[in-house]
């Protein structure tokens, strides 16, 4: 029987509402055609493409778009939505599956690299996006810095996001280098729940994934605009290169 993992019906059936809250359309947007740039005109592929967030407006950029999903709910909100007919999707875990062909682009997107809980996993991970890219192409992630040094001692617990409807705290492990993370949602006046592991990493230690991988950085922004990444940035979009 296919597990889902944390992106079960109950996720799926809200994901998209929740998204819609969290990020402008012109965040969309400009994820989207720096995307379809790193592409050059070649083929595309997205893990973890979930509902097709980002997946739709790339290929409605003209940009041929496949996908990685481990979630048979998330895929079924994707399959549902106008273009996604055109999008070939294989289910299963990003570290190991593969889709037929070569591509000049892979991504990964909002954190979701750090949905891989052990070091062993998101190396594979790295290891699978090199195994499908064509030789000087890139792989791209967007994920958040670790927000340790805001972070006083003792304190483990730190709200990233609070409002009548939704609450998000990410409870740090800083020993073992994981987090929790904990959504607490008010639908219809009762309060549900979630949490979810994750384990974070600092950008060079992604940068010695991509070389275990065989890739070497080319460029690290602050976010999809291109603002620089500096020691106050929150976020990074990092791009590895294979070898041409």
């Amino acid at each position: 029987m296919h597990d889902d993992g944390y992106f079960d019906e109950a996720v799926a059936a809200r994901y998209d509402e929740l998204e819609r809250q969290r990020f402008a359309r012109d965040e969309i947007d400009a994820a989207a055609d720096l995307l379809a740039e790193l592409a050059a005109g070649g083929r595309a592929l997205e893990f973890a493409i979930g509902t097709g967030r980002i997946a739709l407006p790339l290929a409605s950029r003209g940009v041929d778009v496949a996908g990685i999903e481990l979630s048979n709910a998330m895929l079924a909100r994707l399959r549902a939505k106008p273009g996604a007919d055109d999008i070939a999707v294989a289910l299963g875990d990003m570290t190991t599956t593969t889709i037929d062909g070569s591509f000049s682009l892979v991504y990964l997107v909002y954190n979701t690299i750090e949905n891989l809980a052990s070091q062993d996993a998101q190396v594979a991970c790295f290891r699978n996006a090199a195994a499908h890219l064509a030789p000087g192409g890139r792989f791209v992630i967007e994920v958040g810095v670790p927000g340790l040094r805001t972070l006083p001692p003792g304190q483990t617990h730190v709200v990233f996001h609070a409002s009548d409807g939704y609450w998000g705290i990410d409870e740090y492990d800083v020993r073992d280098q994981r987090l929790i993370s904990h959504h607490v949602e008010n639908i219809d006046g009762r309060y549900h729940s979630v949490s979810m592991p994750f384990r974070y990493a600092w950008p060079a230690e992604f940068d010695l994934m991509a070389q275990l991988a065989g890739m070497t950085l080319r460029e690290r922004w602050g976010g999809w605009r291109r603002e620089p990444f500096t020691a106050n940035s929150t976020q990074h979009v990092s791009v590895w290169q294979t070898p041409l």
